[in-house]
């Protein structure tokens, strides 16, 4: 089929890839420049270095002309969540319509369901999600992924569309819960990161007396996907939706894995780097970072208690210093566990 990928990142060049071995794929990228680099170098050396991208995939800087090349295809927006609403806009009725960003949408609190509902109703939308690292997936290395949709026929064409011997492609009916699971496994990702960098720092210091270990990563892993089907329970999601790829398995490869942005957040805030320099020094987006105080504010909105998210908030905004947020959760008075 014909497939156009809306966005040049690690991940919507990987899926690009993948996809082109088996269909045309345009890869749309906002700057030109970009593009005849790509063109004449066949690589993407910004995002994702070192992979070459097929002859089957064609680079392009012409929006409009990657969406008529999807014309009873496909179209993936890859871009952050910051920009999904504004493609998603430009999208003509009736185009059948995934998306790879995993958040809240910030000032509305919306996930890419209802800002699809909200600006263009008239579409075929669901998500392609789960624990996936874009370098992964462009080596062709193995890896599982759910699409989830309302939309059942939406789901099997992007089974249609990705699934191979390395690509696992899984369909849900539960787009709710697995946008919710891509969204808050972010912010538990960086406190993981945060624990496992103060046990790094007591250990270059020879004093772990009192560092968190390995029990403290297992607790927040835990605890943090009952934040997770909390908040999914309350906006409409199914239970079982977060013991799958995009609930647990996402959580625990974002959270421990060392390709992961957000973990890499919470490692350099409790070695003392600032949020500033910290995100300078990544060069990419933590999608965690600018979805943690959206999570927050919608979960408040429903009356969901998320202590290691209003945590993470807190330390993101620099009211509590790494150590005092785990000392903070730690010291939460005994309840039952369910």
């Amino acid at each position: 089929m014909n497939i156009s990928i809306l966005g040049a990142g690690a991940w919507g060049t990987a899926l690009a890839v993948q996809a082109s071995a088996r269909h045309d794929v345009c890869l749309w990228a906002r700057d030109a420049a970009w593009v005849e680099q790509a063109r004449s170098s066949r690589l993407n050396e910004r995002y994702l270095p070192g992979v070459v991208l097929p002859q089957g995939l064609t680079p392009t800087a012409d929006l409009a002309a990657a969406i008529e090349h999807a014309q009873g295809g496909l179209i993936i927006v890859a871009t952050p969540m910051a920009g999904l609403r504004g493609m998603l806009k430009q999208l003509p009725d009736g185009a059948s319509v995934l998306w790879l960003c995993k958040g809240f949408e910030a000032g509305t609190g919306l996930l890419g369901h209802e800002i699809a509902r909200e600006v263009q109703p008239r579409l075929r939308v669901g998500i392609l999600s789960g624990p996936s690292f874009a370098q992964e997936v462009a080596a062709g290395q193995p890896t599982a992924l759910v699409a989830a949709s309302a939309d059942a026929e939406l789901a099997q064409l992007a089974v249609d569309a990705f699934h191979s011997e390395r690509l696992r492609v899984y369909t849900s009916c539960d787009p709710v819960g697995v946008e919710v699971g891509g969204a808050v496994k972010n912010v538990m990702a960086i406190a993981v990161g945060l624990a496992d960098g103060l046990r790094l720092a007591a250990e270059a210091a020879d004093d772990v007396s009192a560092a968190p270990g390995l029990n403290a990563r297992a607790a927040l892993i835990t605890r943090g996907l009952a934040e997770m089907m909390r908040l999914g329970q309350a906006l409409g999601a199914r239970t079982e939706t977060f013991m799958g790829l995009s609930g647990m398995g996402d959580l625990v490869l974002t959270a421990t894995g060392d390709l992961s942005r957000n973990r890499q957040v919470g490692l350099l805030l409790a070695q003392g780097l600032s949020l500033d320099a910290i995100l300078k020094r990544l060069g990419h987006v933590a999608e965690g970072v600018y979805s943690a105080a959206t999570v927050l504010a919608r979960a408040r909105s429903k009356g969901v208690d998320m202590p290691i998210t209003e945590a993470m908030v807190a330390v993101l905004q620099g009211q509590l210093t790494p150590q005092a947020a785990l000392d903070l959760l730690m010291g939460r008075q005994a309840r039952a566990e369910h």
